[in-house]
């Protein structure tokens, strides 16, 4: 194809400017001159095989080409001092070409030269996600196809008045020779003296998916092309061919970057498809091993369950529960495999293994559509799972006030959970917009906020079970309760609802998304009637408990809250260790027999078993102090005499 008019205007001089000080024009020609790089690379076979001329307009043309290339990069090679030696490789291409050298050779070459050329460009701007492909399929037919024809193999209704002819997109031989760069600058600019315009009146999001879309027409015909997707960056994608990027990076196999080329849509999954980040993790993780990188294998193996898994594992728990604690103990196995050196094959197999059962868990959560019921019971558990334990410390906090005489002190605990639910939300919108935060910092917050609530908790709930036996309680309060509820231990109990509730909101909000990515925009009405289920069953959960355990006798009361509050130390101690866990903070030792309790916060890990051992330790041990100074304390204070506020206990007759 005779492409020499897009070297129109490449013939004056690069402007004489540093590379600091480059124009806007001056970087336009830098990319004409990468993209004209390209072209040689595509073109040279039609113009020599075997050593010899086969078309000698062709050939010509690719003279032409390499001396332009020269004459412009001695220009860049002059002013810019980061230019190196581009004006080696020009002049080495050129030589090839003249040579008539094999096409391997050139398009080695010329992809090396266009390579350097791009690395000193500014990094262009890339596609957020692409149209649709129907709107793409429709856009492509309107604009396209009465040139390059229906399927794209440059036989449109008008090709045969065309000259040159249209490009066949068709050809897996250019295909692999074409970067999807190159595609969008053809369309974006267009082609002069030939029937290719510039299509300005397109956006940039049009643009881009048309060049997306004929770039994967080549690998679109015969049988689906399968294998799994490399771990490919859209930049490297956009700006490189097929060839270059199987070339450059042996661990990309050649059929995983021609499905990516076929199906662009997985590169725009990586933000919306936690799946994918696991697979793709997990692929980078292996590959640290391989070259004894050890402590990026572990972070990276962390990312894949934290940054990926994790977020779908109520979804799959609704689909498959077994399918998803193998997974769950699977890519806890291969953190502990990527520690240290292991024996050939010992870490791929078991990478492999899991890999096959990720494509099980994402074939069942795509393939089978989530139905309406399971969706609306997935986000009714979501909510239910998440604020019962914020509930409870909350509504504890607020009954303890209540009993007390201490009204004035609510509002310090709704300030508390209230300030929770906007900071967490909050901080999720910064997480997606303004700063980045890994899995394995958001587990560190939740697993030091859990750990920090258990101690409190079982504090409070040591110093209630001192008050059960109390039988001077009227006595107490009067005395004491306004003195020790000070308006530090206020702000102290504004802090503790703080923390109960921040952490749950922030996870839930993530839980939640990552369950609407598994739904159709149809079936957002029952996700969000499970929130609002969720949320009615919680407010009359509060509703009985306030109403109820005002009710009961104080000595009741305390002795009952003692206990709610050491069963919640126990959860939050357990579900501490394993977010720290799950953070590579502490380690992971499992015991022989596996068991989860997760509505316990019960994981079968020495180190999660012993933690929450030690919560029930420390409260029998202050439980057999306190029985101890009853025994020693005078008859009458252990008769009980005030079971309430001002009621004592009647004389016999």
């Amino acid at each position: 194809m005779n492409v020499s008019v897009l070297l129109l205007g490449l013939s004056c001089l690069l402007p004489a400017t540093s590379q600091a000080e480059m124009s806007d024009d001056g970087w336009a020609q830098m990319r004409q001159l990468a993209q004209l790089a390209e072209y040689i690379a595509v073109d040279y076979v039609e113009a020599v095989k075997d050593g010899h001329v086969v078309n000698d307009g062709e050939y010509q043309e690719m003279l032409e080409f390499s001396q332009l290339i020269v004459t412009n990069i001695s220009e860049i090679q002059d002013k810019s001092a980061d230019a190196g030696d581009l004006t080696d490789q020009a002049k080495a291409l050129q030589e090839a070409i003249q040579n008539k050298q094999a096409i391997e050779t050139i398009r080695q070459m010329s992809g090396s030269l266009r390579g350097t050329l791009l690395a000193l460009m500014p990094q262009s701007s890339l596609p957020d996600h692409l149209l649709s492909k129907a709107t793409v399929k429709g856009l492509y037919e309107s604009q396209c196809a009465s040139c390059h024809g229906a399927a794209g193999g440059g036989d449109g209704v008008m090709a045969e008045q065309l000259e040159p002819a249209p490009t066949d997109f068709t050809s897996k031989e250019r295909a692999l020779n074409r970067s999807l760069l190159g595609l969008y600058d053809a369309i974006s600019n267009g082609i002069a003296d030939t029937a290719m315009p510039a299509f300005t009146q397109l956006t940039e999001e049009q643009r881009w998916s048309l060049a997306f879309h004929v770039g994967g027409l080549a690998f679109q015909s015969g049988a689906e092309v399968t294998g799994e997707a490399p771990g490919v960056t859209l930049s490297q994608m956009v700006n490189h061919t097929p060839a270059q990027l199987a070339a450059e990076h042996p661990d990309m196999t050649q059929k995983g970057i021609e499905r990516l080329r076929a199906k662009p849509e997985l590169l725009f999954q990586e933000s919306t498809n936690p799946l994918k980040i696991t697979r793709d993790q997990l692929l980078l993780a292996q590959e640290a091993h391989q070259r004894g990188d050890y402590q990026t294998a572990q972070a990276l193996a962390v990312s894949a369950y934290l940054d990926g898994f994790e977020l779908v594992e109520n979804s799959l728990d609704a689909q498959d529960k077994a399918l998803r604690q193998t997974l769950e103990a699977d890519m806890m196995a291969i953190r502990q495999l990527l520690k240290q050196a292991q024996p050939p094959g010992e870490v791929e197999s078991a990478v492999g293994r899991t890999l096959a059962r990720l494509d099980d868990a994402d074939r069942l959560l795509s393939e089978s559509t989530l139905s309406n019921a399971t969706l609306f019971s997935a986000s009714l558990v979501i909510l239910l799972r998440e604020g019962l334990e914020a509930l409870l410390v909350v509504i504890a906090l607020v009954t303890v006030l209540v009993r007390t005489g201490r009204r004035d002190g609510l509002r310090y605990v709704h300030l508390g959970w209230v300030t929770a639910l906007v900071a967490g939300v909050a901080t999720w919108a910064a997480a997606q917009s303004l700063v980045s935060i890994s899995g394995a910092s958001r587990e560190v917050m939740e697993g030091v906020a859990a750990l920090l609530a258990a101690v409190v908790l079982l504090y409070v709930g040591i110093w209630m079970h001192s008050k059960t036996h109390a039988t001077q309680w009227q006595a107490y309060i009067q005395q004491h309760i306004n003195s020790h509820l000070t308006a530090g231990t206020l702000w102290g109990l504004a802090l503790l609802a703080f923390i109960a509730v921040y952490r749950e909101v922030f996870e839930t909000v993530l839980f939640y998304q990552a369950l609407l990515t598994q739904a159709a925009a149809a079936q957002y009405s029952s996700v969000f009637s499970g929130f609002v289920a969720g949320t009615a069953l919680l407010a009359v959960l509060a509703w009985l408990l306030v109403r109820y355990s005002v009710k009961l006798p104080i000595a009741r009361f305390f002795s009952v809250t003692t206990y709610l509050l050491l069963a919640l130390a126990f959860i939050l101690m357990g579900k501490a260790m394993s977010a720290l866990q799950e953070a590579d903070l502490i380690g992971i030792t499992p015991l022989p027999v596996s068991f989860e309790f997760d509505w316990a916060g019960v994981k079968s890990t020495w180190q999660g078993i012993l933690a929450q051992l030690s919560v029930l330790v420390v409260f029998l041990v202050f439980l057999g102090l306190a029985r101890r100074q009853r025994k020693n304390a005078p008859v009458a204070e252990r008769s009980g005499e005030f079971l309430e506020p001002g009621v004592t206990r009647s004389k016999p007759e």
